[in-house]
């Protein structure tokens, strides 16, 4: 016995010497001490040997495991500091050269042109209002005096998440919870995500808007003409001409679709000698928004009375106004994340 842990002894502390890795270490510590290892299976045939030698034999291997398993850990730290010394000389760090350079974000061109629009109307007093993206069918239409069969309702492309739940289709409906919580004078704008069945290069299924409204006595569309004028003249030059044409939504009554001077041709029609502007398509004018007159329906479903009160409303795409600003042709662009569309903002 005595002959054979010797020899087993001479065999291992030469292999732990040579061991070279972290492996090898690891490899040779399983090999002898692991659950099947020699040293092991050695402790485990005690059992065979005659009662009178298995003390002396049983000391005898204990002793040898103590001094194998020092002989590792004695190795294998020496095996890492000697990883580390040689990683610390070939992985030397040189101060003198230029830092990684980060580059700095941005904000993204919506995000701008919102922030813009906040602005303006912040500064007119108006206060911002939000609400849920996910709708009920009675607050995206029948209290905008939009019933089951009305036709506007196919104008509208809806995405539906049930029988009566919908993904806004605008964020007016923020207008009719603001007034069932609270009592005039309101003056309130709405900026937020919404989502129409729709997608091409000038529409996309989900876009961002600003609702907009005022409520009080004696509100007059005159007052709806000049919040609005001032507003494009903001965000686009104190030269831009505005006009108001005749048009319907089931919500307004009178009704307005607005329009300001081409930003491309400045209002002329035409880009050079016999060619028409192609944003504009000749007329000289671009539609920029929908507004109007609340209709005495909508305040009566929110238990206003259109006797002594009256507002105006108007809503507008964020990204049409975006496009008109930066000349962008794509409504795509926005939503693509490609870095060079967006390194030119900001």
């Amino acid at each position: 016995m005595n002959e054979s842990l010797e020899a087993l002894r001479g065999e291992v502390l030469d292999r732990i010497q040579q061991s070279n890795s972290e492996m090898e270490i690891e490899q040779l510590r399983v090999e002898v001490l692991g659950r099947k290892g020699k040293l092991t299976l050695l402790l485990r045939g005690l059992a065979d040997l005659p009662a009178e030698e298995r003390p002396q034999a049983g000391q005898e291997l204990n002793q040898l495991r103590r001094v194998v398993k020092e002989h590792l850990d004695e190795r294998l730290k020496v095996i890492k500091e000697q990883s580390k010394e040689r990683a610390l000389e070939e992985e030397k760090i040189d101060i003198t050269l230029p830092g990684t350079r980060w580059e700095r974000g941005r904000a993204h061109p919506l995000t701008l042109v919102l922030d813009e629009i906040i602005d303006v109307f912040w500064g007119m007093g108006f206060e911002i209002a939000r609400g849920p993206d996910i709708e009920d069918d009675y607050h995206n239409f029948e209290a905008l005096n939009i019933p089951k069969d009305h036709p506007a309702r196919d104008m509208q492309d809806t995405f539906f998440v049930s029988n009566d739940r919908v993904l806004r289709t605008h964020t007016s409906p923020v207008q009719i919870r603001t007034m069932e919580a609270r009592k005039p004078p309101l003056q309130v704008i709405v900026p937020g995500a919404v989502y129409r069945h729709d997608d091409d290069a000038t529409h996309s299924p989900m876009f961002h808007q600003v609702e907009g409204f005022m409520v009080d006595r004696q509100i007059s569309f005159a007052d709806l003409r000049g919040v609005l004028t001032h507003f494009l003249r903001q965000i686009f030059s104190a030269e831009t001409g505005v006009r108001f044409r005749p048009s319907f939504f089931p919500f307004t009554e009178p009704s307005a679709e607005v329009d300001i001077q081409c930003v491309i041709c400045g209002g002329k029609g035409v880009v050079s000698e016999g060619q028409s502007c192609r944003i504009c398509k000749g007329t000289g004018w671009l539609e920029i928004m929908g507004a109007g007159m609340i209709d005495p329906e909508v305040f009566r479903f929110v238990k206003y009375d259109p006797e002594k009160v009256s507002g105006f409303a108007f809503g507008m795409g964020v990204e049409r106004i975006a496009m008109l600003k930066y000349s962008i042709d794509d409504i795509r662009l926005f939503f693509q994340n490609d870095l060079r569309f967006l390194r030119q903002f900001g």
